[in-house]
């Protein structure tokens, strides 16, 4: 046997990037006393031979298994196909973690219902699982609770718990705990749902200022990591919206308030004003998501209506689940079934359905060994036999292709493609069927007058956040982050090109060095001279795709996917409320099963400012000694310049006198370690403003932007004069071009003694001072340090060292 496994390995070696072989070491090849004593194509043999000794169950010889096994190694190590990561991780390791990824708990009303989740909770985090709830059974806020004569406190508070008890396990030794919170939208506590993550912001901004001046300065700094703890940091929450509640939006009448306890309605509500809610709590936080959860239940994604109905999802929000179920999932890499004949290249259509056929097996085989966490989730799991087959490495095939992401044929084909692999998916399962029975349930299912099938699913588009960077391919069905970067590791500085770009590039003669160095600033093809037009229209990036491709490419995943699809729906910096309207209302038109939408730089949290301590009661600045009070209302000027880390709002608030008051500084999303960053710049400025010193505001503004200027960092932005160095140099260009404009118009105030200056705007809304921005760039990695971290999927990746949260 050994000498057969070795025989393979040897024939069949896996070609993976430096990235990959990254992320293998630090998170799933196998550890003895810390070091790692496995190689990547053993870790694929360890997870193949797991998988395979379910076969067994069903009469399979030694022989066959081995073939099996064999079989499934050379899916791997091909990187035609990966598990989700908790089977990559823990098959094979005897370490008894489970192998699936997504879970939905129920939470009953009742302490003792809520509590036992919370325990069950923590018993899949530990193991590396993520888990989804649904809070619309609990009572509203301040109902009888008859059993204690008291009020109940509502699902948000609950969901509070549930989110200390997520930060308090580490998850398996790679990554905390994930969950996802869905509340109906027909229940009395809406309201407080949808906006639970800006008004807490609110409240902890409140609290902070009404305390923060009767505490000694040493408990300042602790007082606000308290509030900061009450966030719920470790939930995506998304809003279930029901076909009545979308009707009456559109008709713009009213829907009922139901209290779920006792089944009465509590109050009519318009429509419209929720939705508004809804929209507007999105666009300044990136929550809540929508869930479209009667069209989830009236699909293939609800197998057996007429014995349970679909609560809730997994964290990413594509895995509806009944309570107490999971998911076993994996991603086919697309890419690797293009081929090229006689040069004419084309999707393997032959190649693909032999994989499909695979892959169902494969997933099948898991449900067989997983050593779930919990009996009752090991019967419901195996009642329905529920698996996801999914994609990744969509853009790569396009641009093997040549087809734009952004346009008709790649939509047309995106349909065609997850259309033959449901198909086949389907056709896998019912001929397991024949070899082992369909599932339990299957009698009483949507399938129960065709052909017998042995999973009640069988696809789902998953996040691929890091099994993507282990096959070396594009994320899911994303566009691409970006075509060339530079990865800092020490003192060396590697140079990373899309492969299929730089293939595209030589193959054509027009990636000369002179082109590649300028692509490599850029980020992006589009407007480098010496690339050919129909290159440029074919090699697009993720933050050069309008919004409605993204979602029309989701759609047409979605038409021939049994479960859900995991697409995040960036939007600009700049986007306003009714763009995020627009795409929520788009994607329901289209058949998607969700949707959830980033606008860049939304604002997840408010400032608590600890430098300026306000009356709370008075409103108005109460004095420090050595440091001016703020007035309560201030007007300023708000620029924006490009910068390795993102587009930089700089906003400069003035005093009555027209000197500069304070910074504040906005990049990248609340809670990313940029924000942070920028947030920091932000304040140290303002504190630096607001001291008495002999200075003048503007004289001290003067020499910090020297200081600031020609810092530099790992990337650059721009060229010759305008070329951006570092966030710091940014900030500090936009400080002296203020500056510069105060003089300009002081000496023309002089000139002209009645000239008006124009009106500003409120604090913080003042008109902008655009300055041409260059590619986007991610938050910065907490592994290599570099600003490749993009949102993808739903989930955190670095493009660069191989660094993910899913």
């Amino acid at each position: 046997m050994a000498k057969i496994e070795g025989e393979i390995l040897r024939k069949v070696a896996w070609h993976g990037t430096d990235s990959a072989q990254r992320v293998l070491t630090e998170r799933y090849l196998l550890r003895k006393d810390g070091k790692v004593v496995e190689t990547p194509e053993e870790m694929f043999m360890r997870v193949a031979r797991a998988i395979a000794a379910a076969e067994n169950a069903w009469g399979r010889t030694p022989d066959a298994i081995e073939e099996v096994s064999e079989a499934f190694y050379r899916l791997m190590a091909t990187n035609r196909f990966m598990p989700n990561s908790p089977t990559l991780m823990n098959a094979g390791k005897g370490n008894n973690l489970q192998y699936s990824a997504c879970y939905v708990l129920p939470v009953e009303d009742s302490i003792e219902g809520i509590f036992e989740a919370v325990k069950r909770a923590a018993q899949i985090h530990q193991s590396g699982g993520g888990t989804g709830f649904s809070f619309s059974r609990l009572r509203p806020k301040d109902a009888e609770v008859k059993s204690t004569s008291g009020k109940a406190s509502g699902p948000v508070s609950f969901m509070r718990v549930f989110n200390a008890a997520t930060e308090a396990v580490k998850q398996g030794g790679t990554r905390r705990g994930a969950n996802m919170g869905i509340l109906r939208v027909d229940h009395p506590d809406i309201l407080e749902f949808i906006n639970c993550k800006h008004h807490l912001a609110e409240d902890n901004e409140r609290i902070f200022a009404a305390l923060a001046p009767h505490v000694p300065a040493e408990f300042a700094e602790k007082l606000k990591q308290g509030l900061l703890d009450r966030q719920i940091s470790n939930f995506n929450i998304s809003v279930a919206l029901t076909d009545a509640f979308m009707k009456a939006v559109k008709e713009d009448g009213e829907y009922d308030l139901i209290a779920p306890n006792t089944g009465e309605v509590t109050r009519k509500q318009k429509a419209r004003e929720i939705f508004e809610q809804i929209v507007q709590a999105a666009w300044e936080t990136g929550d809540p998501g929508l869930v479209f959860i009667d069209r989830v239940n009236a699909g293939p994604a609800n197998p057996t209506p007429s014995l349970a109905k679909v609560e809730a999802t997994n964290p990413c929000g594509e895995q509806p689940l009944y309570p107490n179920e999971a998911c076993n999932l994996g991603s086919l890499n697309l890419s690797s079934f293009v081929q090229t004949s006689h040069a004419h290249t084309e999707v393997d259509w032959e190649s693909l359905k032999e994989a499909v056929g695979l892959c169902i097996r494969f997933l099948d085989d898991v449900i067989e060994v997983n050593p779930y966490p919990l009996m009752v989730i090991d019967q419901c799991v195996k009642s329905n036999r529920r698996v996801g087959l999914g994609v990744m490495g969509w853009a790569d095939m396009l641009m093997k292709l040549m087809i734009p992401y952004d346009s008709e044929t790649a939509v047309e084909l995106g349909g065609r493609v997850m259309k033959f692999i449901n198909e086949a998916a389907h056709e896998a399962s019912e001929r397991l069927a024949e070899e082992r029975g369909a599932f339990p349930t299957w009698p009483n299912s949507i399938y129960a007058t065709g052909k017998p099938q042995r999973n009640a699913t069988v696809t789902t588009i998953a996040p691929t956040g890091t099994i993507s960077i282990i096959a070396g391919c594009s994320s899911g069905i994303e566009p691409i982050f970006a075509l060339a970067f530079q990865h800092v590791a020490g003192d060396r500085k590697l140079t990373f090109v899309n492969p299929v770009f730089e293939m595209a590039g030589l193959t054509s003669g027009f990636l000369v060095p002179e082109v590649r160095e300028e692509i490599l600033k850029r980020g992006m093809v589009r407007g480098v001279k010496g690339v050919p037009d129909e290159f440029q229209r074919v090699f697009v990036t993720a933050h050069e795709v309008a919004p409605e491709w993204h979602i029309r490419h989701q759609a047409a995943f979605q038409a021939s996917t049994d479960n859900g699809v995991s697409k995040t729906i960036n939007l600009t910096h700049h986007a306003k409320a009714e763009d995020i309207r627009r795409a929520y209302q788009m994607a329901y038109d289209l058949g998607c099963l969700g949707i959830t939408v980033f606008r860049d730089g939304s604002k997840g949290s408010q400032v608590l400012n600890a430098g300026v301590r306000e009356d709370a009661k008075a409103g108005h600045g109460k004095k420090i000694k050595g440091i001016k009070s703020r007035p309560p209302r201030v007007h300023g000027t708000t620029s924006v310049i490009a910068t390795p880390v993102g587009s930089a709002f700089v906003t400069i608030n003035e005093d009555k006198n027209g000197e500069p008051l304070e910074v504040f500084l906005t990049v990248g999303r609340a809670g990313s370690d940029v924000s942070a960053d920028a947030e920091t710049i932000g304040r140290l400025l303002s504190l630096a403003l607001r001291f008495e010193a002999v200075l003048s505001p503007r004289e001290r503004l003067f020499w910090i932007s020297k200081q600031l200027e020609g810092i530099g960092g790992s990337h650059s932005t721009g060229m010759g004069p305008g070329k951006v160095r570092s966030l710091a140099d940014g900030v500090g260009r936009v400080l002296m071009a203020y500056l510069e404009d105060k003089e300009i118009q002081d000496k023309e105030h002089e000139e002209k003694k009645h000239h008006t200056e124009p009106e500003q705007a409120a604090a913080g809304g003042g008109h902008e001072k655009l300055v041409p921005v260059g590619a986007r760039r991610g938050d910065l990695c907490p592994s290599c340090g570099n600003a490749t971290l993009v949102l993808e999927e739903g989930c955190q990746k670095c493009h660069s060292c191989g660094h993910s949260e899913c």
